[in-house]
């Protein structure tokens, strides 16, 4: 992504977001477009796939501070008349002729991505004091972009942690030239222009601007003989499998970070991330909190009055829980250690609620023996309500 991207590129409006909005807010606004226009759910429609390519571009910049940071400095320095417009759509700081095109690399060579650092080289004479004609930073080639899907997980999966196969259809590095670009048999060769640097200086006015080189594109070497796979891009579209290890207790709507097994580099640089959005399938009896698990299990009048051995399900076996006399619904009994199991080792614990269930229906000696029962048991505490009801009639 070239610095005059950021300029004429509004990534809150690709996301639906307003400029104020929180990191919480832009992740949500992401993740919906993406879901939305994810290529899989899209099949044949370029359209989508350009809405989500878009919205990775946004999501990468907004999503880290300083980056975000950067990105709205660029867009109110232009945006506040610090460089007007002229009919080349170029502008003249200080009253002097300049072309922001220039500037940003639009001339001859094309428009290529330097990760969101364009801001700082650009203006890094002006904010940083630095002195015109000043030596500027070395670049090197892009990094690739963040790469982000989705899996979904069984319940249990996800407690007890798994590795799956994940296949992605995504940029990868170029088998036939490895990803530097060149046509097999030959290699890419030093920048004549900015000697490997892949940025140059120049003076304008009192002012001193480094640039990505347009020689090179800010890479610091140029092709000569381009791969015939990738064009020179070192990367190409392909499907790949790669095991991905889910840790134990993993939850929903987290997600994992893979470490530079996103879209490679132009031309050899280093590949982005892969971020892994967890989706956890409900379970037909345990559901979750934090590390425990919770389970409601069924149980008759007369063996909440009565008292009972219940002998209920885990997800590795099962367990014996004594219900005293007495227990009302809705009490919760404590199976410890058979909940999820943290990083520390410890596990968290299975948290069963009674439900004492009421019979619809009553066999003629079921009845008879309730009302026996009836006549027999002491009338419920409820003083204090029917002196209210005395009062209130």
């Amino acid at each position: 992504m070239s610095s005059k991207d950021w300029i004429e590129k509004d990534f809150y409006a690709v996301l639906g977001v307003d400029k104020a909005a929180s990191a919480d807010d832009i992740k949500k606004a992401y993740r919906k477009v993406a879901r939305e226009s994810h290529p899989d759910h899209n099949p044949g429609d370029p359209k989508a796939e350009e809405r989500f390519k878009a919205a990775s571009e946004a999501y990468n910049v907004l999503s880290d501070s300083g980056r975000r940071r950067e990105y709205d400095e660029m867009r109110s320095l232009f945006g506040s008349g610090a460089f007007r417009r002229n009919a080349r759509g170029g502008g003249q700081p200080g009253g002097m002729p300049f072309d922001v095109s220039d500037m940003f690399g639009g001339g001859a060579g094309g428009d290529r991505r330097f990760g969101g650092a364009g801001f700082q080289d650009l203006f890094s004479s002006i904010f940083s004091g630095g002195q015109a004609g000043g030596q500027a930073a070395p670049r090197g080639p892009a990094r690739g972009r963040d790469v982000e899907t989705e899996v979904g997980l069984d319940f249990g999966d996800a407690v007890r942690g798994v590795t799956l196969p994940l296949t992605l259809r995504a940029p990868g590095v170029c088998d036939t030239c490895h990803g530097n670009g060149a046509k097999p048999g030959t290699q890419p060769r030093t920048c004549p222009v900015c000697h490997g640097a892949g940025v140059t200086t120049r003076n304008q006015g009192s002012f001193s601007f480094s640039e990505p080189c347009r020689n090179c594109q800010g890479v610091g070497t140029v092709v000569e003989e381009k791969c015939p796979e990738c064009h020179g891009s070192g990367g190409v579209t392909k499907t790949r499998t790669m095991n991905v290890r889910f840790p134990a207790g993993v939850a929903d709507g987290q997600r994992i970070r893979l470490a530079g097994r996103g879209e490679p580099g132009e031309r050899g640089g280093p590949a982005g991330d892969l971020f892994v959005h967890v989706k956890v399938r409900p379970d037909e009896l345990f559901g979750r909190t934090g590390d425990d698990l919770t389970l409601t299990v069924p149980v008759t009048f007369a063996e909440a009055v009565l008292g009972t051995d219940l002998r209920v399900p885990t997800l590795d076996g099962a367990v014996t829980l004594r219900v005293p006399p007495g227990t009302p619904s809705g009490r919760v009994l404590r199976a410890r250690g058979k909940g999820v199991v943290r990083r520390d080792g410890q596990a968290g614990d299975l948290l069963v609620t009674l439900d004492v269930v009421v019979p619809a229906r009553l066999s003629d000696e079921a009845r008879t023996a309730l009302e026996s029962f009836a006549e027999q048991t002491p009338p419920a505490a409820r003083e204090h309500l029917d002196a209210r009801v005395r009062r209130v009639s």
